[in-house]
């Protein structure tokens, strides 16, 4: 007899036997669940059954201790999955001792607390111990490294910021020879520049940069690299700033090192009438931040001596013990608009960067009214530098700043940076960056990081352009993850951080882009031994 059923499940023919005409054939009516479907619902079911089957046996035959792949399934997929619960087989104990307390005074003078990994492994071996002790042990031992680990990275902080505080006595050697020679030397004393250029001072179709500096080495190297680099150097037009006691010495260095066709002038902030006459805001604002740093920080071995902050924190604090945050050549871009009442537009930059490009592309750009062409710093390739926000600066715990400002707008940096003169006259920017300088040491110094970038987040909020970042790349003097590859493909280069590039504590794989604009043959780097690594 033979069966036969249609595809659709509806007819279902019985053959009675081998070449037998004879059939009984049956019709199935329609029903409101398709057959076809309930046959392929058993077959699925079938094999769902048969391997929860199998699964269970494996898992059972395993036992506790051990686990296959097919058993411990439900097991590593979660808790209550197919009725099993993730259990840990870690004793309850060890969580409880390791999650104990433990002062650092009860480790000092000890003796019996393994000093290393190997140590440990040693003493647990040799001894037949319970888990309690066992996590005893291991808790003292982490904990005696955690404060090993924490005291050496404040010493690194500390000789950093010695280091860099410090200057060194080379750049002393040259500042002393160059004075020295601007007395002796006529041609050491020239005006600067030439009395034929100086109507291209004030002459808005130049390319008009300005650097604050008292770093006469610094300076020369970012002059060179502008210079250098320029298509069209007899365009270009480098304002130089510095202080009464580096003028000498700076007048001395270009008048004997000229960047023809570049027209560099040299000037001392003391020169400038509106510095003379009357009150600078700046300046007050400067003397009160020294009393009250010097009252509510303390030296850097009051810093140190703290065992409640983090590593991290005592570097910002010792950080903000740095001169440079009390040097009016790091304020004095605020007063720019009043320092060249002529000029429309500057670009502005620190002596820590290296010019790799041409910059005259810069005075194209539409900056749509803004007043601060910058980088922005919250969003690029490299998460350790370029992760910068307002909360990154700004103390969002207190009111004052919670009120006016969100935690995560973006930063942008100084360094290499676009004014536009003009609109900023229309605005009262520097207003706003005095009146928060104020605010803050009313607020003992609480409301940011110290330092002329947060004020300054502050005062251009709002009057910002963003510029492509390949005209400013940061991040040199404080990591080296930096290829020297990626370094040249950028237009400027900013060594910010503590490792200078005219430091020991440079680093060596960076300080040759910056190097390579220094003459080491010169007869004054050479007589205050400068050498090149």
């Amino acid at each position: 007899m033979q069966l036969h059923i249609s595809p659709s499940l509806r007819n279902v023919t019985v053959f009675p036997g081998k070449e037998v005409r004879e059939f009984i054939k049956v019709k199935v009516g329609s029903r409101r669940l398709s057959y076809r479907m309930l046959f392929y619902s058993i077959l699925f079911f079938t094999f769902i059954l048969r391997f929860v089957f199998v699964m269970t046996a494996v898992d059972t035959i395993d036992g506790e201790t051990r686990c296959s792949t097919i058993g411990c399934l439900g097991k590593r997929l979660g808790p209550r999955i197919l009725g099993r619960r993730l259990e840990s087989s870690v004793p309850e104990v060890v969580y409880q001792v390791l999650e104990e307390p433990i002062g650092k005074d009860e480790l000092k003078g000890r003796s019996d607390i393994p000093q290393s990994l190997d140590e440990f492994m040693a003493e647990i071996k040799d001894s037949n111990i319970d888990a309690r002790t066992f996590a005893i042990k291991l808790r003292e031992m982490v904990t005696l490294l955690e404060e090993r680990t924490r005291n050496a990275k404040i010493q690194e902080y500390l000789y950093r910021h010695v280091a860099s505080s410090s200057i060194p006595k080379q750049l002393h050697c040259l500042a002393l020879r160059l004075a020295n020679e601007h007395s002796t030397n006529a041609a050491a004393r020239l005006q600067l520049p030439s009395a034929e250029f100086v109507p291209a001072l004030v002459d808005n179709s130049f390319f008009h940069f300005v650097l604050a500096s008292d770093n006469i080495l610094a300076a020369s190297v970012v002059a060179t690299s502008l210079v250098q680099n320029s298509l069209r150097p007899y365009k270009v037009v480098l304002h130089i700033i510095t202080d009464r006691k580096t003028y000498c010495p700076m007048q001395a260095w270009f008048s004997l090192h000229p960047l023809s066709p570049a027209i560099i002038e040299v000037k001392a902030l003391h020169h400038f009438d509106w510095f003379s006459k009357g009150k600078v805001p700046v300046l007050e604002a400067m003397e009160k931040d020294q009393k009250v740093r010097s009252q509510f920080r303390g030296g850097s071995s009051a810093i140190v001596a703290n065992n409640t902050d983090k590593p991290n924190v005592i570097a910002a604090k010792l950080q903000a013990l740095s001169p440079k945050y009390n040097s009016i050549m790091n304020h004095i871009r605020i007063h720019l608009p009043e320092m060249f009442p002529s000029l429309n537009k500057v670009v502005f930059l620190d002596d820590d960067v290296v010019v790799q490009t041409d910059l005259s592309p810069l005075w194209d750009i539409d900056m749509n009214g803004k007043v601060n062409g910058a980088v922005e710093t919250c969003r690029g390739g490299d998460k350790f530098v370029m992760s910068k926000k307002f909360k990154s600066y700004l103390n969002f715990s207190h009111p004052l700043i919670s009120n006016n400002f969100d935690p995560n707008t973006c930063a942008w940096a100084y360094g290499m940076n676009i004014f536009d003169l003009e609109a900023w006259r229309k605005t009262n920017i520097s207003r706003t960056y005095h009146y928060w300088l104020e605010q803050n040491l009313k607020s003992d110094l609480s409301l940011w990081q110290l330092g002329t970038l947060p004020p300054g987040l502050i005062a251009f909020h709002g009057h910002v352009h963003v510029i492509d970042p390949f005209w400013h790349m940061l991040g040199f003097g404080y990591q080296e993850n930096t290829s020297a590859a990626d370094a040249k493909s950028a237009g400027v280069i900013h060594f910010n951080g503590r490792a200078k590039p005219w430091l020991e504590i440079a680093f060596p794989k960076l300080r040759p882009l910056w190097a390579k604009y220094v003459d080491f043959s010169d007869k004054f780097i050479k007589g205050c031994h400068i050498r090149e690594s």
